[in-house]
């Protein structure tokens, strides 16, 4: 199951070629994480409020076509693993109406507490991924 983002390509978006500056991607994938945890109930503030906040552990992009100024993508988001302390998103960014696969990659976050040490994952958290992750990829807890 995918949890799946709207972007619209604006000229801010891109480089002077029209073509959207690499970088954006992560911010993206970013914003769709974000919609995903919020879309299963989660309300980013008050998690970071009750301090329990996530940081990226590591990002890997693969390009595989330039986007455009005004294209139109769907950010396809998965979780891929879950850890006791970390969750591995996929993501892969497709072209609406072509069904172009653009970019593809994965970010893990950790999960920390105030003074930015790893912390586990709450179990209300996992159980809310859980239907997203594939069983194989669970760990024990």
């Amino acid at each position: 199951m995918k949890h799946l983002l709207k972007v619209k390509i604006y000229y801010e978006d891109t480089d002077c070629g029209g073509v959207v500056y690499y970088a954006n991607y992560l911010k993206y994938f970013e914003r769709a994480r974000t919609e995903l945890f919020e879309s299963r109930g989660m309300d980013l503030k008050k998690l970071m409020d009750d301090g329990i906040f996530f940081v990226v552990v590591e990002a890997f992009l693969k390009y595989l076509a330039p986007g455009r100024y005004g294209d139109i993508f769907s950010v396809e988001t998965s979780v891929d693993k879950i850890g006791p302390a970390s969750i591995v998103f996929g993501h892969r960014v497709v072209r609406e109406g072509t069904g172009e696969t653009l970019v593809e990659g994965t970010v893990k976050i950790g999960c920390v507490g105030r003074t930015l040490k790893p912390m586990r994952l709450r179990n209300d958290i996992i159980e809310s991924f859980k239907d997203l992750a594939r069983v194989a990829d669970m760990m024990d807890r």
